[in-house]
C-alpha cells in the first residue's frame, strides 16, 4: 500500500499533469506516445543515475526500480544505445481515421480525393470507417473531435468533409517546444535538485508568490504592471549573463562553461475545479 508521502507527491503530479494532458490533446497527441516517452526516462534516468560503482545500473535493478518489465528495458535502453528516435509517434484514433480516409478507396471520390461521406449507412459512410478502423470509438464521438481541431466540417445535411490531413491546432509548437525546453525543463530540474536529500550544497533559486484575493476587475491591470515587471527583471539578468559571457570571451576552453537559467511567470487559475487545492 502506498504511503501518505507517495499519494500527496502522486496528486500534486496529476495537478501538475493537467496542463500538459491539456497541451497534448491540443496536438492530437495521446496518451500511448506519453507513456513511451515516460517509460525512457524512467529507463534512463534509473540506468544513468543509480549504478553502483559507476557503472550503469543493470537491467533487472532498473525493471524493480521502475516497475517495467525486463524485457520492456531492454527493448529501451536498446534503442538509446542505437540512437534510434526516442520518440516514437503512435497513430491515433483521430490519425488513423484520417489516414484511412485518405487511403481506402471505398471513401474517395472519382478523383481520389477524400470523398465527402454522410455520417450514417452501411457502406461508404463516416459511421463506417470509423466502426472499420476507429477501434472501439462511437463514430459520434470520433465525428465530435475531428470537427473540435478542425480536420473535419460538417455541411447543414450532415455531411462531413476532410478539411485538413493532419491536427494543426492554431498556435505556433515552435512557441511550445521553446517553452518546455528552456522553461518547463528548467524549473522542473530546479524542484528536482531542491528536494534531493544526497545533494550537499545550497538550494537554487526558486521563488513564487500568490494571493486568494485579487478581484477580478483588477486582473487585467495586474496582469499588465506584472508583465512589465518580469520583463525588466529578465532584462537585468540578461545583461548579467551577457557581463559574464564577455568577461572570458576569450577563453578558447569549451569544457569549463556551463548552461544557467532563471526564468519567471505570470498564472492565472482559470481551471474552476483546482480552486480547492491552492
Amino acid at each position: 500500500m502506498q504511503d501518505d508521502i507517495q499519494r500527496r507527491i502522486l496528486g500534486a503530479f496529476l495537478i501538475a499533469l493537467r496542463p500538459i494532458a491539456r497541451i497534448l490533446l491540443r496536438f492530437g497527441i495521446g496518451y500511448r506516445e506519453l507513456a513511451e516517452i515516460f517509460k525512457t526516462a524512467f529507463v534512463e534516468v534509473a540506468t544513468n543515475e543509480y549504478g553502483l560503482r559507476g557503472r550503469p545500473t543493470n537491467i533487472s535493478r532498473v525493471a524493480v526500480m521502475t516497475g517495467l518489465t525486463r524485457k520492456e528495458v531492454r527493448r529501451i535502453r536498446e534503442k538509446i544505445d542505437n540512437g534510434d528516435k526516442l520518440v516514437v509517434v503512435k497513430t491515433t484514433p483521430l490519425s488513423e481515421i484520417l489516414h484511412r480516409w485518405h487511403a481506402e478507396s471505398e471513401y474517395l471520390d472519382s478523383s481520389g480525393r477524400p470523398a465527402v461521406l454522410p455520417f450514417d449507412g452501411e457502406t461508404g459512410s463516416f459511421s463506417n470507417l470509423v466502426k472499420r478502423f476507429g477501434g472501439d470509438i462511437p463514430p459520434g464521438a470520433m465525428r465530435t473531435e475531428l470537427k473540435r481541431v478542425g480536420a473535419v466540417h460538417e455541411d447543414s445535411h450532415g455531411q462531413l468533409k476532410v478539411v485538413s490531413r493532419t491536427i494543426h491546432p492554431k498556435g505556433s509548437h515552435e512557441k511550445l517546444v521553446t517553452a518546455l525546453v528552456h522553461a518547463v525543463y528548467p524549473l522542473i530540474s530546479t524542484v528536482a535538485h531542491n528536494v534531493d536529500p544526497e545533494i550537499d550544497e545550497d538550494g537554487w533559486a526558486q521563488m513564487s508568490t500568490f494571493s486568494q484575493s485579487i478581484r477580478k476587475s483588477d486582473v487585467p491591470r495586474l496582469r499588465r504592471i506584472s508583465y512589465d515587471r518580469l520583463a525588466e527583471v529578465a532584462e537585468s539578468i540578461d545583461d548579467l549573463f551577457m557581463a559574464y559571457e564577455t568577461l572570458h570571451e576569450n577563453d578558447e576552453s569549451a569544457g569549463d562553461k556551463n548552461t544557467v537559467a532563471v526564468g519567471g511567470f505570470y498564472f492565472e487559475e482559470r481551471d474552476q475545479s483546482m480552486k480547492e487545492h491552492w
